[in-house]
């Protein structure tokens, strides 16, 4: 199916794009309002202005947007195949991942192993990371009958967990494990409110720890960063501290390498 759709795709797609500047480096971001609240890859990029990193980042990001989803958008498949990406950042439906493995495994892992194909079509060399969310704040804010490992919030975030690293296994990708940061933080920190008034989208501080997560995830080396989101100056250190414990105690279950 997969090469079916590529081939059907590079028929009628042009690979044609202006030469970018060579000068950044270039991230492709896909997912949806995980990552559009607070501006997550603006905070990326922020990070990484204060490291002397120059990132050029393109969004296509739409509320509520699945994977499978985002496949039937011509310009992003036009924008995966042009290529020239160093990095595809993907993020999946909040929920979606958290469902029972047979649930998972129909409607997820095929979209995702999808898009990581287009990626590569046009970017041979770069690196996809799968965005790993976290689990809503009460599990599941609608509640599923069916599946009640879903509806509290330690089984959720563990299912979440499995999955994006199952989707980095089976694609040789990366994880940004931002859901296991944000358990972390919710254990040693409860007092720190990492979601906004909704119980699933991301607070500032939230959106902080996830960018903190995804520069390490990228750069793979500790760094300190003076870019705070305007947060209190302990605040922000302490989940930077924890972002890259996470992701740099990690690498062989984030199967970064």
């Amino acid at each position: 199916m997969i090469r079916k759709l590529l081939g059907v795709l590079l028929a009628l797609i042009p690979i044609s794009m202006a030469a970018q500047q060579q000068d950044s480096i270039r991230i492709l971001w896909i997912g949806n309002s995980f990552t559009y609240f607070n501006d997550l890859p603006g905070m990326v990029r922020e990070i990484a202005a204060s490291q002397g990193v120059k990132l050029s980042c393109t969004r296509f990001l739409k509320g509520g947007e699945r994977f499978s989803g985002h496949l039937k958008n011509p310009e992003l498949i036009r924008a995966l195949i042009s290529g020239h990406w160093d990095y595809i950042v993907l993020q999946e439906q909040s929920t979606a991942p958290a469902m029972s493995t047979r649930q998972v495994i129909q409607k997820v892992y095929p979209a995702a192993h999808a898009l990581d194909s287009l990626a590569h079509v046009g970017s041979p060399e770069a690196k996809v990371v799968f965005y790993m969310t976290w689990g809503h704040k009460f599990g599941n804010r609608k509640p599923v009958a069916n599946y009640p490992l879903a509806n509290d919030y330690e089984h959720m975030q563990e299912r979440l967990k499995t999955s994006y690293l199952e989707m980095a296994y089976d694609n040789d990708a990366w994880c940004a494990p931002v859901g296991m940061a944000w358990q972390q933080v919710r254990r040693e920190r409860p007092e720190c409110e990492l979601y906004r008034s909704d119980n699933y989208h991301p607070a500032v501080p939230g959106s902080y720890l996830a960018a903190n997560v995804i520069f390490t995830t990228l750069f793979r080396k500790p760094y300190r960063t003076e870019f705070t989101a305007d947060l209190p100056t302990s605040l922000a250190e302490y989940l930077q501290q924890i972002a890259q414990q996470t992701v740099l105690d990690n690498f062989v279950l984030l199967n970064i390498r």
